[in-house]
């Protein structure tokens, strides 16, 4: 395997990575990738309705699908916020993030 580093949201051999995020809203997990123009623009998701997260392998196939893949030894990173900032007892939010490329090795 090789060693990749990333800096800055390219890769130091040049290709251009992106962070897909996933989280829970309105009963629904959705995932999205950020890229360069307007919000509207963005590939996302928005998997059928459950509470459960979406298994590894369904999320692989969605961001397959919106033309990204994982990078070399990418891992989701799970996030917890507090649906009231300060408040020990409030619900948790829960969403995670996962470094991607585009599958076509292009830029954007």
């Amino acid at each position: 395997m090789t060693d990749v580093r990333i800096e800055a949201g390219r890769r130091v051999d040049g290709g251009v990575t992106h962070r897909a995020h996933l989280y829970f809203q309105d009963g629904r997990w959705c995932l999205f990738v950020p890229v360069p123009g307007p919000v509207s623009d963005w590939p996302r998701h928005r998997f059928a309705r459950r509470s459960a997260v979406p298994p590894a392998a369904a999320r692989s196939r969605v961001l397959n699908g919106l033309g990204f893949v994982f990078t070399d030894g990418a891992e989701w990173a799970w996030i917890e916020d507090a649906e009231v900032p300060g408040d020990d007892m409030s619900p948790v939010r829960l969403s995670a993030v996962v470094v991607v490329r585009r599958a076509d090795g292009g830029g954007s």
